[in-house]
């Protein structure tokens, strides 16, 4: 969930999947258009927080709102899809 403090800092849910090369790839439900990744868990938030706070910056130097991430409605459901080509 997404607050504002006093302080102007931002808060956003971030996930972090796990890669086969053992690093991880950074997602952003509110911001599809953030991709990031990291070596190593601790890089990858590293990266995930230079990646918001620059697209925040972008946000505001163009003018354009910092919205409010939008709560799910429920828990996400993971599961495999299979198709035959």
């Amino acid at each position: 969930m997404t607050t504002t403090a006093r302080n102007g800092s931002y808060r956003y849910t971030v996930y972090f999947e796990p890669q086969t090369d053992g690093g991880f790839a950074v997602v952003f439900p509110a911001f599809p258009e953030i991709v990031t990744f990291g070596g190593t868990l601790e890089e990858a938030r590293a990266m995930a927080r230079d990646a918001l706070r620059c697209h925040l910056e972008g946000l505001r130097k163009d003018g354009k709102a910092i919205v409010p991430e939008t709560p799910p409605a429920g828990q996400p459901i993971r599961e495999e899809v299979v198709v035959a080509l």
